[in-house]
């Protein structure tokens, strides 16, 4: 098999060895890694008991008008020409998906991409699979698939029926992740912490704005112990990701949700992916979990506006050539700035240095529809001495506990749509499940009208008033959640 982004295409292998001129030759867009296998190959069986007769071997990869990228694919070339020259059965593991890199000494190398093919095969109706033994700590067992591992050539040429190791574990590969910054540890703050818990409960996008010093990264950081638990789904997902990624997989199953928190130097390619390699960039690493933009003035606009579909859809294309590749990015976008130059601002301990010019420059860096697909802003101010006098606050395990109890709410009212959280309701969904009374409507029309907001943000505050009437367990959306949507989209 062969991945183009997150999708599997099967490649058929044949083999055809006849007398003739020595010579070895892959046909059907094999790239430089491949058409290398010949040696790996040959030495790998050498040193496994096997020497290759000098004759002439064409090996066939089908579709041949796929490109066919990496390593993976040396397993069953070895498992063809073994066939072909009667040191296996010709019927030998005819109905399995087989990959895996071959080492000069006969042993079986781990792949990249391994469990992203394994989903690919259920998804394609394949029963059952060979891949590298070493595979094994990446994955978990999965519905109506057979996952064997193999370790060297010598497994495949001495098989007895019964020597490859199958799969047999389940979703607790990984003890769970510990959270660098607990809430408990984060002094006064509380109109920001709980405008970070309704993002939580909702899935929602939100900005924060205050002076240098004031917390806004501990904040975003703090906000990774409070995600809801991923379902079996959305984990598969994000390890599909991961496996494929030239991202750090060497610790087994992701269980926490992602947090990305890229530079504000960072490349188009590093943002949304794309290149020669098709490399996956950050806003679909950060699928499931948090995309945090630290010094969100500090990024060049034309890389921020790059955030806008992705924001909208979920999703981002990348076109190649003679086809299309579809990225996730299902995300939540916390950002943080200064609200000015000087990053003081409306501070009450020291004064800003900035002209009205300059601040109104600034605030122009943040495009107005890239704002307007944020659904929470807050006003971060420098904790007072009273606070630290007086403290008192949540741990996130007990925020946390909130945010899963409204999460698992949407769950169940969403069980027979394709989303999981209020902030992906679509319009005709928005109707279905977010119905408004009179009084609750007449105000958020007044508050659009005066204000002269968009229509896009007529629907992300009825999303986010579903969201905090959730978390109150009400079934209707009332005034009161409507009242604190507004606050929070306009502050």
């Amino acid at each position: 098999m062969t991945l183009i982004g997150l999708q599997g295409i099967v490649v058929n292998v044949e083999v055809d060895v006849s007398n003739g001129f020595p010579q070895w030759e892959i046909v059907g867009l094999p790239d430089k890694s491949i058409k290398e296998s010949e040696k790996r190959i040959r030495v790998a069986l050498k040193n496994s008991g096997v020497d290759l007769l000098s004759k002439k071997y064409i090996i066939n990869l089908s579709p041949a008008d796929v490109k066919k990228e990496g390593s993976k694919i040396d397993l069953a070339i070895t498992l063809g020409i073994l066939k072909e020259i009667g040191k296996v059965p010709e019927s030998f593991l005819n109905n399995f998906l087989i990959v895996g890199e071959i080492s000069l000494d006969g042993n079986i190398k781990s792949i990249s991409g391994a469990l992203a093919i394994c989903l690919e095969a259920r998804r394609l109706g394949i029963k059952n699979i060979l891949l590298p033994l070493d595979n094994f700590k990446d994955l978990v067992s999965i519905d109506d698939i057979n996952i064997y591992g193999i370790k060297s050539l010598g497994e495949l040429i001495d098989f007895k029926g019964n020597n490859f190791k199958k799969l047999n574990n389940t979703f607790s590969i990984k003890a769970k992740e510990k959270i660098d910054v607990d809430f408990k540890d984060v002094i006064g703050q509380y109109d920001c912490k709980r405008g970070l818990e309704i993002a939580a409960s909702g899935g929602h996008n939100l900005r924060m704005v205050g002076p240098a010093g004031s917390g806004k990264t501990m904040l975003a950081k703090a906000m990774v112990g409070i995600l809801p638990e991923m379902t079996i789904e959305e984990k598969l997902e994000v390890n599909k990701i991961y496996s494929i990624s030239k991202q750090s997989y060497d610790n087994g199953f992701i269980n926490m949700r992602p947090f990305r928190n890229p530079h504000y130097t960072i490349t188009k390619m590093g943002l949304i992916g794309g290149g020669n390699q098709l490399r996956i960039g950050e806003i679909t690493l950060a699928h499931r979990g948090i995309l945090f933009l630290d010094e969100l003035t500090e990024f060049k606009p034309r890389i921020l506006d790059l955030l806008r579909t992705p924001l909208e859809e979920g999703k981002i294309n990348i076109s190649r050539g003679n086809y299309n590749v579809v990225y996730p990015s299902r995300f939540i976008l916390i950002c943080a700035m200064n609200p000015c130059p000087c990053g003081y601002l409306g501070s009450k301990y020291k004064e800003c240095t900035c002209s009205n010019t300059q601040i109104s420059s600034y605030n122009k860096r943040i495009s107005g529809p890239l704002l307007d697909r944020i659904d929470i802003n807050i006003n971060v101010q420098i904790v007072q001495k009273e606070e630290y006098i007086n403290e008192s606050t949540e741990s996130s395990s007990i925020i946390k506990a909130r945010v899963d109890r409204t999460r698992k709410i949407q769950l169940e009212r969403y069980k027979n749509e394709d989303i999981y959280c209020n902030s992906e309701l679509t319009l005709p969904l928005i109707k279905k499940y977010c119905n408004l009374d009179q009084e609750s409507k007449s105000l958020l029309l007044d508050a659009i009208n005066s204000k002269q907001l968009s229509t896009r943000t007529y629907f992300k505050i009825i999303k986010l008033g579903r969201t905090i009437a959730d978390m109150e367990e009400s079934k209707p959306i009332k005034m009161n959640h409507i009242i604190e949507a507004i606050h929070y989209k306009n502050t």
